[in-house]
């Protein structure tokens, strides 16, 4: 294997392992989500799903997506994990309302309250996996010592 195939298979492999973990993840948060919605309104029940699912994926996301369990620095990784998912909670609620309030109630009116929040969900889930993906690659990227290499080289 040539070394230019070497880091592309890497970054698939990274993000293959990230998937499965996040889909771990996404199925509770969109099961909890179910649940929570018998007792809270949408907004509320998807900021419920998305926080029980962060609990329930940080270990697997430690130990297999980013190959964070070798640092043996769980504190820092948690600290980063929570963060990120955060920012990320951030974006799954509000897109997950804004597309409930703004396309799915006005261009589908026809379909049931329930699947129109289950979209509206999932939009909001689609859009979070990819903040925490790219949360996660910048964090590592910046943890690694690379970010301060590239910082540090003088300008030409």
């Amino acid at each position: 294997m040539s070394s230019i195939q070497q880091p592309k298979y890497k970054v698939s492999r990274s993000f293959f392992s990230f998937f499965l973990t996040a889909l771990l993840g996404a199925s509770v948060n969109f099961l909890s989500q179910i649940f929570y919605r018998n007792y809270f309104e949408f907004g509320t029940s998807v900021f419920l799903g998305y926080l029980t699912a962060t609990v329930v994926s940080f270990i697997p996301t430690k130990r297999f997506a980013f190959s964070a369990g070798k640092t043996g620095n769980t504190g820092r990784e948690a600290i980063k994990f929570f963060i990120i998912a955060l920012v990320a909670l951030a974006v799954q609620v509000g897109v997950s309302k804004f597309t409930l309030s703004y396309i799915a109630n006005p261009f589908f009116p026809n379909l049931s309250p329930f699947a129109r929040e289950k979209a509206s969900h999932v939009v909001g889930m689609g859009l979070s996996f990819m903040a925490n993906y790219f949360g996660h690659k910048l964090l590592t990227f910046r943890s690694t010592g690379m970010y301060d290499r590239i910082r540090s080289r003088p300008v030409k």
